[in-house]
């Protein structure tokens, strides 16, 4: 694949390790965990592993639909653009996803904008 060789995107394993309706989270070496959650319909997204509100780890919430609620104090978050729903305000950093193969990957550049 040549965009995984040109190292724009990094393969982070198979989409069938990660269950339906749940989240995993990747460590970054010197910066900011990445929560990578997978939705009943098969869509994978990305997102920094922190809750806008308090720092929740967004990767312990509940995954329903394309949203995930903080553990900490139910904030609802949008998968899709990081953006906090209802009353509540804030944004959460998105990291962009592809599938090919059977195989997730994210966007380099993205996944490191987080480091410390």
């Amino acid at each position: 694949m040549p965009d995984a060789l040109n190292g724009r995107w990094l393969d982070i394993g198979p989409v069938d390790q990660l269950p339906s309706l749940g989240a995993r989270t990747l460590p970054v070496r010197g910066g900011k965990d990445i929560a990578i959650f997978h939705t009943a319909n098969g869509e994978v997204y990305a997102l920094l592993n922190e809750c806008p509100h308090k720092q929740g780890p967004l990767s312990h919430g509940i995954v329903h639909d394309t949203t995930v609620t903080c553990p900490l104090h139910n904030w609802r978050i949008s998968l899709k653009t990081g953006q906090a729903l209802g009353e509540d305000e804030g944004c959460v950093p998105t990291i962009p996803v592809k599938i090919d193969n059977g195989r997730i990957f994210i966007g380099r550049r993205e996944a490191l904008q987080g480091m410390a």
